[in-house]
């Protein structure tokens, strides 16, 4: 199930739904996130740049989405996990999921990958997400939203990604 393509170069996915940048300014930090649309090498792609900071207990930057409108959610309990096209600048970033579960701004379910300077597609299985200060499970068939985030330390972040998709 294609999550996005990012044909729309307004970052509206293919749920209906728009992509939008966040940083820990919500909360006091002074990280920069830019989210914005770009064809690369051919593939439309969403880009997501900034510096991580950590000062005012801050660090972290991300392009989210709400998978369903209006606060719903979407049930993916039929696939194995969450299936991304990247590269990037040899960093670490995360793919962070939320349910009704995640009450607080903070918590949510998270897997790691690295995104090289070449495109690369990774596979990141459901059972791989770690709940973050929380004690509930991932709950796949009550899913919110995907955010592309980098966070916990001090870098420059330069994301790209051309593909999202749920794979079985």
């Amino acid at each position: 199930m294609v999550i996005d393509d990012f044909t729309d170069d307004g970052l509206v996915s293919k749920l209906g739904t728009r992509w939008r940048g966040v940083s820990d300014q919500v909360m006091g930090g002074i990280s920069k996130a830019k989210v914005s649309h770009s064809v690369i090498d051919g593939r439309p792609s969403l880009c997501m740049t900034g510096d991580v900071r950590l000062e005012n207990d801050g660090g972290f930057i991300q392009a989210a989405l709400d998978l369903a409108p209006a606060g719903d959610t979407i049930d993916a309990s039929g696939f194995t996990g969450v299936r991304i096209f990247v590269r990037g600048n040899g960093e670490k970033y995360s793919v962070h999921l939320r349910t009704p579960d995640n009450v607080r701004p903070w918590q949510s379910y998270r897997a790691h990958f690295t995104a090289g300077s070449d495109w690369e597609t990774m596979d990141l299985p459901f059972e791989t997400f770690v709940p973050y200060r929380l004690e509930a499970l991932l709950d796949t068939t009550r899913l919110r939203r995907i955010g592309l985030v980098a966070i916990g330390r001090a870098f420059y972040a330069d994301l790209a990604v051309s593909e999202l998709a749920f794979y079985r």
